[in-house]
């Protein structure tokens, strides 16, 4: 007889059942688990991505609200919904709306709502690309801006102005034809790829991508100011109102590529934040974990670049939102690297309402460029004497 719970030499002990573990709990706050990944439950976190994202919608309803033609927010929210209810053929739904006039849909789809989605869409694109260029490099001063990206892009543009309206040839006669935003889309994408091979050095070290950034920065900010010293007036006031930062002349055509960026990757967005997570701890501890350092690196400063770069092209060096938005996001959900789908969250709103008080609140309509450079000048000396606080007291 083998006493019950034991087994006997010519059996075969069982392997533990495996099972997946869908909710448990770590210490503190409940976990989530499917599979290999997980994640925690951060209340505060969730709270400040669902504001966000409600006032972004609210926002966004006010920017069309604003002109001469006079609309209140709910009579948006109906003209939407019509053209929304007509797209997918609910006509029970669409009854039960306010015929939209000839007009109305005249102010919203076409002169109004471009610029609205354009201020969303860009808001967004440099929030998240700020937020992954500082938790790549850890380094708060990390965003495309400051590194050159979007000075590569403005470079570009500025060439393809002043050169390219008697150029019939060669590279700058064809970028010519192609238009400002691809000329842009391909200055900031080479402009990523220069740092990168002058920060590389067996692996990205981020001090030398910080450095690099500046250094290509400088030198195309001097390239920049010697093509304007070489224009003629009227190419040098369009590119000093295309350097300003604008989306007084945007259009669903230079919104699209905006928005497919960032819809194709709203998916691959969680698979980023996982491996952010394992990164933050530094690289040693990331391939201790079995990630491939070098390769995450590439990858997320790659689609960081694009996303830059893709945001300039349509509504010109937009400054600071991509510095200001990750570290006011990161202070609001409590969390050790910044957020995010809450950075891009509240690109977009800083993005939109900067634009609404340019348009209603100044006396006169600025680029909304200025107002973004200002708040995100304030925002940087705010940071330095926290930082020189908290050097005092070490």
């Amino acid at each position: 007889m083998t006493p019950t719970g034991t087994t006997t030499d010519t059996e075969t002990p069982r392997e533990p059942r495996r099972t997946w573990v869908h909710n448990s709990r770590v210490p503190g706050r409940p976990a989530f688990r499917l599979g290999a990944l997980s994640t925690v439950w951060r209340p505060r976190h969730f709270f400040v991505t669902v504001v966000l994202a409600i006032t972004a919608v609210i926002l966004f309803l006010l920017s069309i609200c604003l002109g001469d033609y006079p609309l209140t927010p709910i009579r948006v929210a109906e003209i939407i919904s019509a053209r929304l209810f007509d797209s997918l053929h609910l006509a029970g739904l669409r009854d039960l709306i306010v015929e939209p006039s000839r007009i109305e849909e005249l102010v919203v789809f076409d002169w109004r709502m471009p610029r609205s989605v354009t201020g969303i869409v860009v808001g967004a694109a440099l929030g998240l690309s700020g937020a992954l260029t500082q938790s790549v490099t850890r380094n708060a001063l990390a965003s495309p801006d400051i590194l050159g990206i979007t000075t590569g892009a403005s470079a570009m543009a500025v060439t393809i102005i002043v050169l390219g309206g008697g150029a019939s040839g060669g590279l700058v006669g064809w970028l010519s034809g192609v238009g400002i935003p691809v000329a842009a889309l391909a200055g900031g994408l080479l402009t990523g790829l220069a740092i990168w091979i002058l920060a590389y050095r067996r692996g990205m070290d981020p001090f030398r991508l910080v450095l690099s950034g500046i250094i290509i920065s400088a030198l195309l900010m001097a390239f920049i100011n010697f093509l304007m010293t070489r224009a003629d007036l009227r190419d040098a006031t369009t590119a000093q109102l295309w350097l300003s930062g604008s989306l007084n002349a945007t259009n669903w055509t230079r919104a699209l590529p905006v928005i497919l960026l960032v819809l194709i990757g709203a998916p691959i967005f969680a698979w980023i934040s996982f491996q952010l997570l394992a990164g933050v701890l530094g690289p040693d501890v990331a391939r201790s974990l079995g990630q491939n350092v070098t390769g995450v690196q590439v990858a997320l400063l790659v689609f960081s670049v694009a996303l830059a770069a893709v945001a300039v092209s349509a509504a010109g060096p937009i400054g600071f939102v991509a510095f200001v938005s990750p570290q006011i996001a990161q202070r609001l959900c409590g969390r050790s690297t910044p957020p995010l789908l809450a950075s891009a969250l509240f690109g977009s709103c800083l993005l939109v309402l900067a634009d609404m008080a340019t348009q209603s609140l100044l006396p006169v309509e600025l680029p909304v460029g200025l107002l973004t450079s200002a708040v995100g000048g304030l925002f940087l000396i705010y940071l330095l004497v926290q930082n020189n606080r908290r050097a005092s007291t070490e």
